[in-house]
């Protein structure tokens, strides 16, 4: 691949290439995403099955099988049958409070393996891969090619939903025990990304934390293809050791300098959960259930929307450095929007408040799991991988780790509480749930129109220029955080939607 140099108008250049090297430590890396999709796609998947709900929760069995009475909306409500699925996330959002400390002293590397080897023995608390992968991933990929590189992270965690739905469909078809293949394949991931981390490099950023020097430049003359990598060299020596003077990052990231981390750290995560796109890959069997598909028509309207997942993903690799970040959310969010109203109007039409139909004509059927597909295409070119790569690139190195945990503890806790209550909400809401999501999706849209910059194709060490640039964040960035060097450059709309221009 082609050799050069990146330069930005603070007249700092970083040579360096895509090299096949880096290309497959990425791909390694983002494998971590393997563990999260497929648990994300096995809950819903096991909650559908018959033999399933007749052994662990005999209540809700009944309610789908003898209850005729039962409104449709309802029949899956259950707060035992949603605290199942929705544990994982509980768990993660416990690990994701010390995988800060855990990343900071061990590196990516090891956060990862540990995570692996964690999930291998039982314990579901995967939060250490998922709060490394994403920084692994943004601090090795060469700046320019940061974003498709990042995505292959999500790339991987809907690869793992895919294959989770596939596995439900014909694990469904064995009576009796195939459930248990279903949640004993969770293994399998685990162990690739356990292994997986073993034959990674660590990051350069994360030796040098570590105080690994040497080690380092070596490690990035590697990963950037070239032996000219003194100019990056010092500057992240320089960011590391100013970020080694910061002596609490979970206060610091309170000072005003850090308000726009923190905002992003909190309202991506949460508004990535409002989207409604969990409950959907969550609940796809049980949804599709409940507005009348059988059993494994169900299954297999959920591997359709699986395979929708990947497909669309592949588009954000492609486009998220030609496109930028915030034409991706803003048109994911339009064509979201008019999709989950869609849904709603037909859902609405046929079932009512009362939810009496029993079954959807074909045609009917196949109209509103189109409109689910392109609802799910639109989230996996957009909000699902932006919403892990936008946080791991703008964070300063001194409170980088203490941000990411907040980022994905905050991301946890809103999967966990939607999770929990999404089948009461259908129950309560019916056909308006969506009309729920859809709300605020404008809501997001609106957010991220005003308040996120573009960070397309800037270095992370020079990321806060952009923040200096936008409209309302740059009054929060004090002129000595700004790199060596760093000139005033010229802003956008008013909205922010330019930060600084490579040249």
């Amino acid at each position: 691949m082609p050799a050069g140099g990146f330069v930005t108008q603070g007249g700092k250049e970083y040579p360096g290439k895509l090299t096949p090297y880096v290309l497959a430590t990425c791909i390694v890396a983002a494998m971590g995403g393997l563990i999260f999709g497929y648990d994300i796609g096995i809950s819903g998947g096991v909650t559908s099955m018959p033999d399933f709900l007749k052994k662990f929760f005999p209540s809700v069995y009944r309610k789908e099988t003898q209850d005729q009475s039962t409104n449709q909306y309802c029949k899956f409500d259950s707060v035992t049958l949603t605290l199942f699925t929705s544990s994982l996330y509980l768990a993660a959002l416990l690990a994701s409070l010390v995988a800060s400390y855990v990343t900071r002293k061990l590196g990516r590397k090891l956060s990862m393996l540990f995570g692996g080897v964690l999930f291998c023995a039982g314990a579901i608390i995967n939060a250490l891969a998922q709060n490394s992968v994403p920084l692994y991933l943004s601090e090795t990929a060469p700046y320019r090619y940061r974003g498709s590189l990042n995505i292959v992270f999500q790339l991987s965690i809907t690869i793992g939903i895919l294959i989770a739905n596939v596995l439900n469909y014909f694990f469904a078809k064995i009576h009796d025990w195939g459930w248990r293949l279903s949640l004993g394949g969770a293994m399998v991931p685990a162990i690739i990304i356990s292994v997986g981390a073993l034959l990674l490099p660590d990051t350069p950023n994360s030796l040098i934390e570590r105080g690994k020097r040497d080690e380092a430049i070596q490690k990035l003359k590697r990963v950037r293809g070239v032996d000219d990598v003194e100019d990056e060299f010092n500057d992240l020596v320089a960011a590391s050791e100013a970020s080694k003077k910061v002596e609490h990052p979970w206060r610091n990231l309170l000072q005003k300098k850090y308000r726009p981390h923190l905002t992003m750290a909190i309202a991506i995560p949460f508004f990535q959960q409002l989207t409604g796109i969990n409950v959907i890959m969550f609940y796809a069997p049980v949804l599709f259930k409940t507005i009348g598909f059988k059993d494994n028509a169900s299954l297999m309207s959920a591997v359709i929307t699986g395979g929708v997942n990947v497909v669309a993903t592949l588009v954000s690799i492609y486009g998220v450095d030609k496109w930028g970040r915030r034409f991706l959310f803003l048109e994911g969010g339009v064509q979201m929007f008019i999709c989950q109203v869609i849904v709603a109007i037909f859902i609405g039409v046929k079932f009512g408040v009362s939810g009496n139909a029993t079954n959807l004509p074909e045609w009917y059927a196949i109209v509103v799991v189109l409109f689910i597909c392109i609802y799910v295409s639109a989230f996996a070119w957009s909000w699902g991988p932006l919403g892990w790569l936008v946080p791991s690139e703008i964070f300063p190195l001194e409170i980088r780790s203490a941000a990411q945990s907040i980022n994905v503890s905050v991301n946890m806790f809103f999967t966990f509480v939607i999770a929990q209550i999404f089948l009461t909400m259908l129950c309560h809401f019916k056909f308006g749930l969506f009309l729920f999501f859809a709300f605020f999706v404008v809501v997001m849209s609106l957010f991220i129109y005003f308040f996120l910059p573009e960070t397309r194709g800037i270095p992370i060490e020079e990321m806060s220029i952009v923040w200096k640039n936008h409209w309302y964040w740059g009054k929060y960035i004090p002129d000595e955080d700004l790199p060596h060097g760093a000139h005033a450059l010229e802003m956008g709309k008013s909205n922010g939607q330019q930060g600084p221009k490579l040249v």
